[in-house]
Formats: C-alpha cells, structure tokens, sequence
C-alpha cells in the first residue's frame, strides 16, 4: 500500500465488538498496526498485543470505557490492512473521572500526512464529549539520552527524553508538558545464584520472623482477596507520580475479581507474591508478573509495592526475589522480564539494579490540558 497516494478515513469501532461482529476486522487491523508502532520504537515483539487481549479488553468496560478510533486507507471492507493508524482511548469510570489515558499510532509508512493529527482530534473530541479535563500519554524511547541540549528532562529533575524524537516534538506541538520520566529496565535470566543467594539472605535477617512471603497463580485466594485489594488502592498513589493529575483508586473484592477474569480472558496469567506482616495477619507488600499469550520467553513486571508503615525491613527485595523464585518454577522457559519505573523512585530501581536489571530506554509521561482545544488539533 503506497502512503504516498492513497487517501484515508476515520472510523470509530462500536463500544463493545466480538470476534463474530462485522466489525471484528477493524481490531485486528489495529492490533497489527499497533504491533508494528511497538516493534518500530523498541525493535523487539515482546510488547506485541494479540487480537485477543484487545477484545477481552473491549468486552469488560465496568471500570474502564475503552473508545477505539481507527484510520482506513483506501481499500476493500473486511481487509484488516487497511487500517494504518489507530487512537485507544481508556477513560475511568470509577475515580479519575476528570482524565483519561491516550494512546496514538500511525504507521511509519503513512506518517506526515496529518493521520496522526486528526487520530489526536478525534481522541480529544470524545474525551471532552465524555466530560474529561485532562488525558495522559507516553512517548516510548529505546534510548535515555545523556544530559545536555539533546535531552529534555522530566520537571521531576530525574529522567530525559530525546528532545529531537519525532514523537516528542509531535506532543509539544499540540500542547502536552512532559510530568515524568519512566525507565525501562530488562532483566535477562537466569540471576546468578550466588546474587539471588545473597540478597536473599539480607532481606530474610532484616525482615525478621515479623513476615513471611505467601504466593498465587492467577487468581487470589479468597483468604487475601480483600487485603489485595487494599495493596491495589495503595499502589495507585504510594508511588511517585510526579506531575501527573490523578487521585487514589479504589479497588475492592469484585474489582479484583472482575481484573482476573479480563486478563485471563486475554489469554495470559498472573503470578503474585506477597508479604504477610504475621502478627497483624495483614499484607504488607506484593509484586506481581503478567504473562503474556504471545510468548514463552517474556514476562511483564506488574506492580511491586510496600506499604510505607513497613518500609526499611527490605521487603520489596524480599517480595521480588519470592517472584523470581516462582517465575522459576511455573514458567522455566521465560528469559526475559521488562519493569518501569518512575526515574525519582530510586528505592525500587535500586532493588531492580542489585537483581541484574538494566536500563534499556525510556517512557515519557506527558499530559494535556482539554478545557479549550490546544492548537494543532
């Protein structure tokens, strides 16, 4: 397909689409470009989606409305081919009701024809139409630059973008402010035993007797259900979020439930370790893995956090090498395992350095103001 000649339209998918729905092309196609979005950033298919996951995601809209918007060149009905940019659209609907999250793609070959431009109107529109104020996006980076005038640094004073990536200049022109730096870390297994030995060790004799790890596979047991579900409300502002507009979210029981059912309903599984302060019989800290369906080799690091009353007993390396422990044992076959984090939040990238993690580029969080239309819609 020539990028340069053909023309294209925008279309909007339905809120909810099945596999057997007429539309059910439309996901495909942007599964594919957003696949090819992905490897073109990272240069890898490790972060690759399946046509799966996005319609389980598009089949549980409870706490998230999930608006689809999706650029068509010239060409056949049905074809997934067509499709050569996308914008995803994730609105809460239970607490950070005033924002969303933005996700925007074009294929490189139909770049610089204002694709792009009118997908990031198209979002915006609905945005605002569903009573939202502010959106957050990320602009993905293979490389973290050096300090200097190449790089743009995060207002957090820890973190740099390249100031000369397309991306990157595309976002400021359309009015978004840089809040964050995120690292990318990839931790390549297996850990040496003597590293995993000793870290091990440490984090057993400061702890002490006061805690012990529990573990699950995909789903929680119902003993800590609610216990987890406080960790998840805690982890949504107990970590550093720099500039970024967003308030506690509160997770219960259900919504723990309704969370296991779309990701294995995505096809993928969870592994989770926790830590259990045994006098209170409460859960102190948690890490978790998302296994994805498209790979055998590769993990997502899900959320690692310890509550602040029982931070200093080295937890979180506790509750980190308790997950590497069960990664070994459930799913032997996996190499690689990728984490972010905030680039100010040094406690957890210290614990991530010590266990072999490296930095292996770089998100930048920005958000955009909606209470008037920024120019370059």
């Amino acid at each position: 397909m020539d990028g340069s000649t053909t023309t294209w339209t925008l279309r909007e998918l339905p809120l909810a689409v099945t596999r057997e729905d007429a539309d059910a092309w439309l996901v495909a196609g942007m599964v594919r470009a957003r696949n090819a979005v992905i490897r073109a950033e990272w240069g890898s298919d490790d972060f690759a989606g399946t046509e799966r996951e996005e319609l389980a995601d598009l089949a549980h809209q409870r706490y998230t409305r999930r608006r689809r918007v999706v650029a068509l060149a010239d060409g056949d009905e049905g074809d997934p081919d067509r499709v050569v940019g996308y914008a995803r659209l994730d609105l809460p609907l239970q607490e950070n009701t005033h924002t969303g999250y933005a996700d925007i793609g074009v294929l490189p070959g139909h770049r610089g024809r204002g694709i792009g431009g009118a997908l990031h109107a198209a979002a915006l529109g609905l945005a605002r139409g569903d009573g939202r104020t502010k959106l957050v996006a990320e602009t993905d980076h293979a490389t973290e630059p050096p300090a200097g005038p190449g790089a743009l640094s995060a207002p957090t004073g820890s973190g740099r973008v390249p100031a000369g990536d397309p991306s990157v200049r595309w976002a400021q022109a359309r009015g978004w402010r840089l809040e964050q730096v995120v690292r990318h870390s990839r931790l390549h297994l297996p850990v040496a035993a003597d590293v995993l030995a000793r870290e091990r060790a440490a984090a057993l004799e400061r702890a002490g007797a006061d805690y012990r790890v529990v573990q699950w596979t995909d789903t929680c047991p119902d003993a800590w259900v609610d216990e987890f579900a406080l960790l998840n409300t805690r982890m949504s502002t107990d970590v550093p979020l720099g500039g970024l507009d967003l308030e506690e979210d509160r997770w219960d029981a259900e919504r723990i439930r309704t969370t296991e059912r779309q990701v294995l309903g995505r096809g993928e599984h969870l592994l989770t370790s926790a830590v259990e302060h045994v006098p209170t019989g409460r859960l102190a800290a948690f890490s978790s893995f998302q296994v994805p369906g498209h790979s055998d080799e590769f993990v997502w690091q899900g959320d690692t956090l310890v509550l602040k009353e029982h931070r200093g007993r080295r937890l979180g390396m506790l509750v980190k090498i308790a997950q590497l422990d069960l990664l070994a044992r459930e799913r032997p076959a996996v190499r690689r395992i990728s984490t972010w984090n905030a680039e100010e939040n040094s406690w957890m990238l210290a614990i991530n350095v010590a266990l072999g993690f490296r930095p292996e580029g770089c998100v930048g969080e920005w958000q955009a103001e909606l209470s008037a239309a920024p120019a370059g819609d």
